[in-house]
């Protein structure tokens, strides 16, 4: 056969063959010219596959099915299959959290970041927390309002939390009474779970403590709770959640409640007050969550009255005066070693008791623990700026990172000659 009648069977065959090779086009058409075996040929060395067996199919099909099997076994073991999105209400929880398949649906829900739908008010950016809170009197009884509901705070002018607030700020509102006052504090819930207060070392009949199904039934979402009591004590004290506080005191629930004496020459002499409210944060990827001493939610953010280092108060003091700190351990986790700079400070009271002059002692630095309360005195001895820090380094960071020196549990008094 000549080339020219080669080209033709060659593009018959199916073969993807040069046109310009005239031997190798002649070539297959040659073996295609031997009937179906020859065009079985062609198909093979075209790169057509040989049809699937039976056997093969059942075999994928079989280690399929075994793999998944396998798949839902190991899953079973590693998380709750049993519950759904509606059980643990969506939670999201905080990165590198160690959960394990039997962790409750309850422990997920209070470890879980603010849900940001719930956010009822954004505080302006410069907004303080601590703001004394003015009662009215009726029928001789100083009453207040506290309402808590969930709200955007400024820590630091550029980051946002989300938290649980008295009043639109953190902390709460400072209550400030007189030892013989009767007070009446009614408390209006507008978070989207139950909640309870309770005030932190005070004597009160056992109905108005606080712990919630212990005490007093938990104040519904919507609802009012009433707590009446006389003020027994003077010093310092502070108030708080009481229902799931690992999540509601962690965002943001807590407030200074500061009970002067009756007799305004009793305890040391000063010339002005600060009261430090301590807290610990965990803020990741635009969620907040309540920061716990667990693995995966260890805060990264600490303030001082809600606020952290460089946005911190700066106390002004005059060379020569007293200054009289009231320490809070309104947080929940840490032993917070607070250190002031410029020469030892005197320890007067401990958990609002005073101490006799006798027992009253010199430190430059306190353990304060969740709970606890110092007052100390300390004196401006020199002009200049000095330091109240925590003294964990990481605790004077924000987020591990330092600003203008500092960061987190970081404030200055700044005295003047």
């Amino acid at each position: 056969m000549s080339d020219h009648e080669h080209g033709p069977q060659a593009g018959r065959g199916g073969m993807n063959m040069p046109t310009g090779d005239s031997r190798t086009a002649g070539g297959a058409a040659a073996s295609g010219s031997d009937g179906g075996h020859g065009a079985h040929g062609n198909m093979a060395r075209g790169g057509m596959v040989s049809p699937v067996t039976r056997p093969q199919l059942f075999a994928v099909s079989f280690a399929t099915v075994l793999a998944l099997a396998a798949a839902v076994i190991y899953c079973t073991f590693q998380a709750n299959l049993s519950l759904s999105a509606r059980d643990v209400g969506g939670a999201v929880m905080p990165p590198g959290m160690i959960a394990t398949y039997d962790t409750p649906a309850q422990a997920m829900r209070e470890m879980a970041a603010v849900d940001p739908r719930l956010v009822g008010y954004t505080a302006p950016p410069d907004a303080r927390g601590d703001q004394p809170l003015e009662p009215r009197v009726e029928n001789g009884v100083k009453v207040f309002d506290l309402d808590v509901s969930v709200i955007k705070w400024n820590i630091l002018p550029d980051l946002q939390v989300m938290a649980y607030a008295f009043n639109r700020q953190v902390p709460g509102p400072r209550i400030r009474i007189t030892e013989g006052d009767r007070v009446r504090i009614n408390v209006t819930n507008h978070l989207p779970e139950p909640t309870t207060v309770h005030w932190h070392g005070l004597i009160v009949p056992n109905a108005m403590d606080g712990p919630a199904e212990i005490t007093q039934e938990p104040i519904r979402p919507g609802a009012t709770y009433v707590y009446e009591f006389p003020v027994l004590q003077h010093g310092t004290y502070f108030y708080h959640s009481h229902r799931e506080p690992d999540r509601q005191q962690a965002l943001g629930m807590y407030g200074a409640l500061i009970i002067d004496p009756k007799d305004p020459r009793t305890g040391p002499a000063y010339d002005l007050e600060y009261t430090i409210q301590l807290q610990e944060w965990l803020y990741r990827q635009g969620y907040t969550y309540p920061a716990m001493m667990m693995e995966g939610a260890l805060p990264d953010y600490f303030t001082i009255n809600g606020k952290a280092y460089p946005v911190t108060d700066t106390i002004p003091m005059k060379a020569g005066q007293k200054l009289l700190l009231r320490f809070i351990g309104s947080h929940h986790n840490f032993i917070h070693p607070m250190h002031v700079h410029g020469g030892p400070f005197t320890v007067v009271a401990k958990d609002g008791s005073p101490l006799a002059k006798s027992a009253q002692y010199e430190k430059d630095t306190i353990n304060i623990g969740p709970g606890e309360r110092y007052d100390v005195i300390w004196p401006a001895r020199e002009p200049g700026k000095w330091l109240i820090h925590c003294h964990m380094p990481h605790h004077t960071t924000n987020n591990n990172v330092e600003v203008k020196g500092g960061g987190g549990l970081t404030m200055i008094i700044h005295v003047a000659p």
